[in-house]
């Protein structure tokens, strides 16, 4: 079988490899990428397998997996559209084509999308660091100081700016941050109604997501001018007015806002954080809610992302602001120190009551516009503003002395030209001279300059212009004509922190980023076995195309004409992934697993809509869930019923049925996760589909664990009518610390038409399995049409390299290591829940709580102890309190595997000697734990430990049977030293600080 395109046909051979799977000394020896990936090689799987009691990888997944769902290889290989993977090389040299095929123009177009230049030192010591990109949240804040510092900095960069009191630490995009602040304001208006104000110069994007989030939830979304008409008459609970405006429009909203809230409405303003060098700051002219987007603060354009937005409140607005939220705290010894603030805000606590979802944030994205602000500093921002507006107005000035007219006069980096009729000849003349403007209409070019245009792009702008000119032949000379906007010039200092004016230097800039990324673990240091987070390897050829410019230096609107390989590589994407997951139609453009599911939900929403049963709005959700499931149901405007598991971690089919019964033809949907979130591979699967289709409902599938089914298993062949996927989990794009993610939602045919949509989009057919294309006409969740597109090469180099055999070899290797870690710590743990063949899937959860009975350790404190042993911990009381979720993923090899067990071992032996009195319970070294390089050099020790057994446990100390010589000797060799001692959690919210003080250092 082949697929085939204009632009080549690669072969559809089911290997990745050149022999089956089960061949390990095959695989082993192979010189595909596939052996770089997978972390434990043929010896190292057999002695794994030897363990289990298994003869090959085969024979432990049909153990594993349920035949009822489990793929026939033979039969799955004759059909698969997946090519077959090739070497490192090739697959770079065909990425490579794609990229040069896309066309590179200087773009003018704008609305929230602007050229900036990414300073080297920021892309070299941040964007291309395995120290940044690789690291999880920051949900263990004793080793995320580092990035917990940076997202500091950007907050209060964020709140200088703005005018604001709190930001949080980075939102997905601008247009869903407005939408996050207009449910802010819904949850907190003192004012009732179902009605919110639009600005009618918004950036069109932000209007159409709003519109989306809107309709779901029953509320009105009113355009108003507000520049010329004032506000209208209530009733209303809130309105956005966008400042300055997409038509580059400046004005002063003081009076607008103040009539706002005068009517007890909240009012929000979308800003643009470079024009706030210059202009005043929303919170001067009285915003409660400041959104935005920091991209122009050096992250490249990348055909849309990603970008880091914000979301901004004043003082009493904290506890209702979305996203993550970084605080300043201290630890056991006083310290200072960084942790995620007020998460009981969050999805992962309080479910669909939740005011913020973790995964509405951009860290990598957050921690490189902050360092910009930093390199640059206050003053160094303000040049870059003022150049801009400078050449903005010297471009207006010379096209007026021209003979054509503005439509406004007042302006700091866009002005639009009439041309009456011209205006898409100017535009096509445009593109001729290397240029992207925005037709906005027959009449209207709209122009936006940022900091990359030089005083040569200026003369080259009017000289496109000058054939078109009402009057030409008129001299050219520019002069002081002023931008309209003296009153609204900024009057108060901004960014004054020292951290703002100390690292101007590169070699300064370069030694700061090496000392954030010194206090932070990320997977260049050691594994985070992170159960349902999926932290394996990110390939160094995967991430080589990001910084290309083919793919990192397009506007997202750009001209299909100009990403004929962008569009061709998303194709590819789109098909591969429908073929992977069994279902027949992908929409990119989600930019995180939450708004996968939303978009999910939002799909199947509309689908009963148009069936005439828009009643059924019941989503049925297991307890077990995940905490975005039931918070992106409540945002989709259904209503959650939680259904019971059984002893056994399943799905109880009892409460299931009585569930059904009971909401018969309200249902709308049953969302499950599988393999579920208790690590096991449900048996039933398959009839729990059938019992909610039966019923007339749809099935969204959870994605986070596909990691467990690729080449297996597919969802959308065992009942699956959508799901989204986690490309920053199971197909290898980064994390960056807590973002970027993509969650592309893939779905059935018949949700085709459902799925995300945009006006912009340059392709709006899709490939839909067995039925050609078809457009996606859903509202759009992002800013963009695909997303955060800049990092899709990542996943199609992954599943490029990998071919189909590839990709089961690193499933089946993925369940191996997490059934031998399983096997092996049972040991000295329970291993809470295994399928009927007593095996787990791709991880499994390990029951701490007959330990806390017995010695009085926490879950907490073996988390923290781990810390001193070189480890992230694994995923804390989720779904199960007092345990751990423990995924070691298909990359670790078995040394590493096997010094994470020794450790857990070791932990457990620890707290065997709290429990025989040998430590008291209040001071031993789980408690105490972690221990500080400084913790032990000075003062007194006054602990009934050694220092020794403090910071390098088990190198002296462990019995012979648990380690080695060598492997205590590596330990000490790669110490890592945690920054700081046990963060007090309760002493950060009691006493929230989000931003650094302005008179500290």
């Amino acid at each position: 079988m082949t697929v085939s395109s204009e632009h080549g046909t690669h072969s559809a051979d089911p290997a990745g490899v050149a022999d089956p799977l089960d061949s390990l000394e095959s695989l082993a020896s192979s010189a595909s990428f596939v052996r770089r990936h997978v972390g434990t090689d043929s010896d190292s799987q057999r002695h794994m397998l030897e363990v289990l009691g298994y003869e090959n990888l085969d024979e432990m997944l049909q153990a594993a997996v349920p035949g009822t769902i489990l793929l026939d290889r033979e039969a799955d290989a004759a059909r698969s559209s997946v090519p077959a993977g090739i070497d490192e090389p090739a697959a770079l040299a065909e990425l490579r084509g794609l990229a040069d095929r896309n066309v590179v123009r200087r773009s003018l177009i704008g609305l929230g999308y602007h050229g900036t230049h990414t300073p080297a030192v920021i892309q070299r010591n941040v964007l291309e660091n395995p120290a940044w990109y690789t690291a999880y949240t920051p949900y263990q804040p004793e080793i995320s100081q580092g990035r917990l510092e940076a997202l500091l900095t950007f907050q209060t960069m964020i709140c200088d700016l703005t005018g604001m009191d709190v930001s949080n630490a980075s939102t997905l995009d601008e247009a869903t941050s407005a939408a996050e602040a207009l449910m802010l304001a819904r949850r907190t208006a003192k004012r009732n109604g179902d009605v919110f104000l639009v600005d009618a110069d918004a950036l069109p994007s932000t209007k159409d997501v709003l519109q989306g989030r809107a309709a779901g939830l029953g509320i009105e979304l009113r355009e108003v001018d507000f520049a010329t008409e004032g506000v209208p008459e209530g009733p209303y609970f809130g309105a956005l007015v966008q400042y300055p405006g997409a038509s580059g429009r400046v004005w002063d909203p003081s009076e607008v806002i103040a009539e706002i809230r005068s009517t007890k409405a909240v009012a929000i303003v979308a800003a643009d954080l470079l024009a706030l060098t210059l202009l005043a700051s929303p919170g001067s002219l009285g915003a409660d809610v400041t959104v935005g987007t920091s991209q122009r603060f050096g992250i490249p354009l990348g055909f849309g992302g990603p970008h880091a937005g914000f979301v901004a409140v004043r003082k009493g607005l904290e506890r209702q602001l979305p996203g993550r939220l970084v605080g300043v705290s201290v630890d056991a010894d006083g310290n200072t120190a960084y942790r995620l603030s007020l998460q009981t805000r969050e999805q992962h606590i309080r479910r669909e009551k939740a005011t913020s979802s973790i995964t509405t944030a951009q860290v990598l994205l957050a921690v490189m516009a902050a360092m910009y602000a930093v390199y640059h500093g206050p003053e160094g921002l303000t040049r870059i503003g003022r150049r801009v507006a400078d050449r903005t107005a010297t471009l207006a000035d010379l096209l007026v002395r021209s003979g054509f007219e503005l439509t406004h006069e007042s302006f700091f980096d866009t002005i639009e030209v009439r041309a009456t009729g011209l205006a898409q000849d100017i535009a096509t003349a445009a593109a001729e001279g290397g240029f992207l403007v925005h037709v906005a209409g027959d009449d209207i070019v709209h122009l936006s300059l940022d900091e990359t245009i030089t005083s040569s792009d200026l003369d080259a702008i009017v000289a496109i212009f000058a054939p078109f000119a009402p009057e030409p032949g008129q001299e050219l000379v520019a002069t002081d004509s002023g931008r309209g906007w003296e009153e609204l010039v900024r009057q108060d200092a901004f960014l004054r922190h020292p951290v703002f004016s100390s690292f101007h230097s590169e070699t300064a800039m370069m030694r700061y980023l090496r000392r954030l990324s010194d206090r932070d673990f990320a997977l260049d240091r050691g594994m985070i076995p992170l159960g349902s987070c999926t932290m394996k390897l990110n390939a160094a050829t995967e991430m080589a195309g990001i910084t290309w410019a083919g793919f990192n230096a397009i506007h997202p609107f750009a001209p299909p004409e100009d990403v004929p390989g962008y569009l061709e590589l998303i194709t590819q994407l789109e098909t591969w992934l429908a073929d992977l997951t069994g279902y027949d139609t992908v929409s990119l453009q989600p930019n995180a697993g939450s708004q996968g599911e939303f978009s999910g939900l939002l799909a199947i929403r509309a689908y009963h809509a148009s069936r005439g049963e828009a009643g059924r709005d019941v989503c049925l959700v297991p307890s077990s869930a995940h905490g975005t499931n039931a918070a992106s149901a409540v945002n989709a405007g259904l209503r959650v019923v939680v259904v019971g598991s059984d002893a056994g971690g399943n799905i109880d089919l009892e409460d299931l049925k009585q569930k059904i019964k009971d909401h018969g033809d309200e249902l709308a949907a049953l969302m499950i996760t599988y393999p579920s979130t208790h690590g096991v591979y449900e048996e039933e699967v398959r009839t729990v589909c059938q019992l909610v289709h039966d019923a007339g409902g749809q099935v969204y599938v959870d994605g986070a664990n596909l990691n467990a089914l690729l080449e297996v298993a597919r969802p959308g062949e065992f009942g699956g009518d959508v799901s989204h996927l986690n490309l920053h989990k199971t197909f290898c794009i980064p994390h960056g610390g807590g973002g970027p993610g993509v969650g592309p939602v893939a779905a059935k045919a018949h949700l085709a038409p459902f799925l995300p949509g945009h006006p912009e989009m340059q392709q709006s057919e899709h490939p839909v399995t067995g039925q050609g294309v078809q457009i996606h006409s859903g509202p759009p969740v992002s800013q963009a049409p695909y997303g955060s597109a800049s990092i899709l090469p990542i996943s199609w180099t992954y599943v490029r390299l990998m071919g189909p055999e590839g990709l089961r070899h690193a499933t089946a290797s993925a369940v191996l290591a997490a059934n031998y870690m399983a096997r092996r710590l049972s040991e000295a743990y329970e291993v809470l829940y295994t399928g009927e063949s007593g095996l787990v899937a791709h991880e499994c959860i390990v029951d701490l709580r007959p330990l806390t009975a017995r010695t009085g350790i926490t879950v907490d404190d073996v988390a923290k102890r781990l810390i001193d042993y070189g480890f992230h911990a694994p995923t804390m009381s989720f779904p199960v309190a007092g345990t751990l979720m423990i995924e070691p993923t298909e990359s670790e090899d078995l040394a590493e595997i096997d010094r994470f067990v020794e450790a857990m071992l070791m932990i457990a032996k620890e707290a065997d000697e709290v429990a025989d009195g040998t430590w008291p319970v209040d001071d031993n070294p789980l408690v105490g734990a972690p221990h500080t390089a400084a913790s032990i050099a000075t003062g007194e020790w006054t602990h009934p430990y050694s220092r020794e057994v403090a910071v390098y446990p088990g190198s002296w100390t462990a019995p012979e049977d648990l380690t080695t010589h060598d492997s205590a000797q590596m330990r000490i060799q790669s110490k890592y030293w945690p920054p700081v001692r046990r963060i007090d959690q309760a002493f950060g919210d009691r006493n929230l600080v989000p931003t650094w003080p302005s008179d500290e250092p």
